[in-house]
């Protein structure tokens, strides 16, 4: 179950942590679905049986990946590219390499997204911080929270020992593959994506 959750929590992030385009509806899609995801993980996680819980997840799980929240709006799935890397790597599920590398990518892509990365930590987590700033770090760390919270590591080395040199084996996978230039604004190079894994060891 945990897997499931921190799956469809970060195909949603991905879809929704971009940049303000006055979309309102498919925020509060976006918004909606993780809001429901927070508040029924600890009793899936309980009780996996809990029809309620289950059928709300599956529902969630459901919204959050047929395409609806990104029709109309940029989205950014460098996240999945890198993790996929991961899983090709060490064999870490899907899930768990995106939750070891969207807390780096948002920290290292701060400021193209942290008006986005606000909106998200007051409108979904609550969080009063007072500056712009402080909202947008404090939203990324109340996110490491929510996947520690699911018994979800966030750090490579949580997951293996042979981390070393992992950066630059992506980088060059992916200046092989003419993969130049990923995210929203199609400007994270290779040599970015090598930054980001290593923020993530």
């Amino acid at each position: 179950m945990a897997n499931g959750i921190t799956d469809a929590f970060t195909h949603v992030l991905e879809q929704y942590m971009t940049y303000p385009i006055e979309a309102f509806l498919q925020d509060r899609f976006a918004e909606s679905i993780m809001q429901t995801l927070i508040e029924i993980a600890p009793r899936v996680m309980e009780n996996p049986a809990d029809y309620e819980a289950a059928a709300n997840f599956m529902w969630s799980c459901t919204m959050a990946l047929n395409g609806l929240i990104q029709k109309g709006v940029p989205t950014d799935w460098a996240v999945h590219a890198i993790g996929h890397e991961l899983t090709a790597l060490f064999g870490i599920d899907h899930a768990r390499t995106l939750a070891v590398i969207a807390p780096s990518h948002y920290r290292f892509n701060f400021e193209s997204k942290k008006e986005k990365l606000a909106q998200y930590g007051s409108r979904v987590w609550g969080l009063t911080e007072a500056d712009t700033d402080a909202l947008a770090k404090a939203a990324i760390a109340r996110t490491e929270a929510f996947f520690h919270s699911l018994e979800i590591d966030t750090k490579l080395s949580e997951y293996t020992q042979q981390y070393e040199g992992t950066a630059e084996k992506i980088e060059q996978r992916f200046n092989e593959r003419g993969w130049l230039g990923l995210g929203e604004h199609k400007k994270l190079a290779p040599a970015d994506v090598a930054q980001i894994v290593t923020m993530s060891y």
